[in-house]
């Protein structure tokens, strides 16, 4: 039986310990290792790297006995071994244990301090029920837990210098609290507060919920407004690599959001027909995109040969593996342009909508919009489109346009 949990010492490590083609540990990795590398397309390079990071970790160790992350992270990094190929090894084998503390937790205490105590016990209830769901209650994304947070923390940190919980918070503390914001802060800041009194309510800790009755109301959107040509040949420039010019010809004439891309397979392209499937949803394929579509696959089939990501999009970072490529990557393909990605999928959406007229049903139908969205795309496309007749019945009474013209 083990008495202490001590950990491994790898720079005491001699290669003649682990180097046997009689170890069942160090065959069982070799093997592991060509399964995931026929797999995922590994290099010979990749391969062997792999096992001689595994030679050092595997010396010595009790059968059964996991890899800790934090003992092999600095081992792997030292010697520039991937660590994420040698963890699915590891994973596969069912070796591996992630020790690291996960970022939530520094995020939740930098966010707690200097919170009450018994309103931060309250916060932390309600942080941890979004992040991690319930029983009935299913997990937020995490950007919508951090920005719940981030729009009521200087609303939480006032009350704290005057009350120690929660349930001393008072409807006129709310409505004072939200009167000191306005347009979308006040609304989401809203939001965020009724959420959290509703959990301390249901968790018992609250008497009364102060934010009852008190109305969300449906935020008031603006115009959406079409873009600039120039901003928009100054994009196409700026896409420069075959992956960037497909994206661009995706979210300009598809209309796709950049993680609808990035989730495309090889499958969902279906050149010889013609056909795309984007968010579950077939589409023609165009004269560009198909030119596109074929630049970019002699690309990756010349650049990655052996690959065997079942992604469309893929770089050098998840060429060896299945995953897709994350949309960090994507966001900066067109970085300090005026018509980004997001930009030009909202401009396709909106020529679509004066095209037809402002017809909701046509835009739902087209794109997949639910049906807010495709309310808001057509009332902008109808005011753009009155906005301008109104131009065009000026310049032709030949009446002067300004700013005091009824």
């Amino acid at each position: 039986m083990r008495l202490f949990d001590l950990p491994h010492d790898y720079t005491r490590f001699d290669r003649r310990d682990r180097l046997t083609l009689n170890d069942p540990l160090m065959a069982w990795a070799r093997w592991t290792i060509h399964l995931l590398g026929e797999a995922r397309g590994w290099k010979r390079g990749v391969r062997e790297d792999i096992e001689q990071g595994l030679t050092t970790l595997l010396a010595g160790r009790v059968d059964g006995e996991p890899v800790l992350h934090s003992e092999m992270s600095p081992v792997l990094r030292k010697r520039v071994i991937g660590v994420g190929r040698t963890i699915d090894v590891l994973t596969r084998m069912g070796l591996f244990h992630d020790d690291r503390r996960p970022p939530f937790e520094d995020w939740l205490t930098g966010k707690l301090d200097g919170l009450a105590p018994g309103i931060g016990r309250d916060v932390e209830a309600w942080l941890r029920v979004l992040h991690d769901g319930g029983p009935r209650n299913k997990a937020r994304a995490p950007a919508t837990v951090y920005g719940y947070m981030s729009r009521i923390r200087p609303i939480l940190l006032t009350w704290s210098d005057r009350y120690d919980h929660l349930r001393e918070v008072t409807r006129d503390d709310v409505l004072a609290a939200l009167d000191q914001l306005h347009g979308h802060h006040r609304h989401h800041a809203l939001i965020a507060l009724r959420s959290l009194f509703s959990r301390a309510k249901k968790n018992g800790t609250i008497f009364r919920d102060p934010t009852r009755r008190l109305r969300v109301g449906q935020y008031p959107y603006g115009v959406l407004q079409p873009l600039l040509t120039g901003d928009i040949d100054r994009s196409v420039q700026a896409a420069t690599t075959p992956a960037a010019r497909v994206m661009v010809a995706l979210a300009g004439v598809h209309a796709a959001r950049a993680a609808d891309m990035l989730a495309l397979r090889l499958d969902d392209v279906d050149l010889g027909n013609r056909r795309i499937v984007i968010a579950s949803r077939a589409r023609p394929l165009d004269d560009l995109t198909h030119r596109l579509l074929l630049d970019w696959l002699r690309h990756r089939a010349a650049r990655w040969p052996n690959t065997a990501n079942p992604h469309l999009l893929i770089n050098h970072i998840t060429a060896t593996t299945t995953a897709p490529a994350s949309g960090q990557g994507a966001s900066l393909i067109l970085h300090k342009q005026a018509a980004t990605l997001e930009r030009l999928r909202i401009d396709r959406i909106l020529e679509e909508a004066l095209a037809c007229g402002g017809d909701p049903l046509h835009l739902a139908s087209v794109f997949g919009l639910d049906t807010k969205t495709a309310i808001r795309y057509a009332d902008s496309a109808r005011q753009l489109l009155i906005t301008a007749a109104e131009e065009q019945d000026l310049a032709g009474s030949g009446e002067p346009k300004g700013r005091n013209h009824p």
